[in-house]
């Protein structure tokens, strides 16, 4: 990391992605005195974006200041950045990180992602899959963003506390001190593998906790569902090299809660229309913004088999979004498993 960088006092940031995280972000960096770029793929989306200054389609009522440039040119965006935050759903990170690095940077700057999910075809991590897409940025300058943040609270200032992992403690401070402030409080860890699955996999226990919801099974079940889901989070976390105890933490434990209960939980919602029998298909075709645990159970049913780790709740909804199986008929098989001691792992 360029020693100039961490003393720029006005930084200059490209948020690659203009959904409702990343127009979050965007405003948390503005209200920081960084300078601030929204990238919008759809040329006429981020024209519509820039005349009227509100993201009608993914954060309704928040105003977008004027001092955030919004464009849809990538390398407009990108040139001469100290920062660029990828907030692109997971699944087409690794086509935008081609396209950054067909564009031949001239600077190397931090790259911070802030996508939860992991790569249905090999079965990578974000972090993983943007340094095979940009092999000319260093590790060190990597860093994961992740927690408990729902966009539509932190868009309007509400106190939020999430986590900045990289394996570089500079880093890792450079993105805690560019987004921390009064309403945004972000602590740090070296542990990206943990930070990095813990908001992955938390997605798959909230479908199966909106499941739950929709086939009229009670709080107790709920209450039930999510301490076990974590037990698995972190089993497939330690195996794939993570730090146990960054699961009981905000991006384990913390998003894991914000995600099974919100009302404003994409993932919870999709798991609650299929325990009320509706078929995914179709529920994800009525959708606009992304439930990206519904592809994340896919992987993660695979990395089970693959490290050979026990993720019955995950195994289930796989078996319940994938294969039809009845949300009780799972359930049922869930209660019946082998007497077990209760453990964490």
């Amino acid at each position: 990391m360029n020693n100039d960088t961490l003393k720029s006092d006005r930084i200059q940031i490209s948020v690659l992605g203009a959904g409702s995280w990343g127009t979050a972000l965007a405003l948390v960096l503005y209200a920081n005195g960084c300078e601030v770029t929204l990238w919008e793929f759809q040329k006429e989306a981020a024209e519509k974006l820039d005349h009227i200054r509100e993201n009608l389609q993914f954060l309704p009522g928040i105003a977008i200041p004027r001092g955030i440039f919004i464009t849809s040119d990538l390398e407009q965006a990108i040139s001469n950045k100290s920062m660029l935050i990828l907030a692109v759903p997971s699944h087409v990170v690794r086509e935008v990180a081609r396209q950054i690095h067909a564009l031949r940077m001239k600077n190397k700057p931090i790259i911070v992602n802030v996508a939860k999910g992991i790569e249905n075809e090999s079965l990578l991590r974000m972090s993983q899959v943007i340094r095979e897409s940009l092999p000319d940025i260093p590790e060190e300058s990597l860093a994961v963003l992740s927690g408990p943040s729902h966009a539509e609270e932190v868009s309007r200032q509400i106190p939020t506390a999430i986590v900045a992992a990289s394996v570089s403690v500079d880093t890792a401070k450079f993105v805690q001190s560019t987004f921390m402030n009064n309403y945004f409080r972000v602590y740090r860890s070296r542990d990206v593998i943990g930070v990095e699955l813990g908001g992955a996999l938390k997605n798959i226990i909230a479908i199966a906790a909106g499941i739950c919801d929709g086939a009229g099974f009670g709080d107790n079940t709920k209450a039930a569902l999510q301490p076990r889901g974590l037990v698995e989070m972190a089993r497939l976390g330690v195996k794939m090299g993570a730090d146990r105890m960054t699961f009981a933490g905000l991006s384990g434990m913390g998003d894991l809660i914000v995600t099974c209960m919100s009302k404003h939980s994409r993932n919870r919602f999709v798991g609650e229309q299929v325990g009320k029998g509706r078929k995914l298909a179709d529920v994800l075709k009525d959708m606009v913004m992304v439930a990206e645990g519904v592809r994340t159970t896919k992987s993660a049913y695979e990395l089970s088999r693959r490290y050979n780790v026990e993720m019955p709740i995950t195994e289930q909804a796989y078996y319940i979004l994938f294969e039809g199986k009845s949300p009780r008929e799972a359930m049922y098989e869930l209660m019946l498993r082998d007497p077990k001691s209760e453990s964490w792992g």
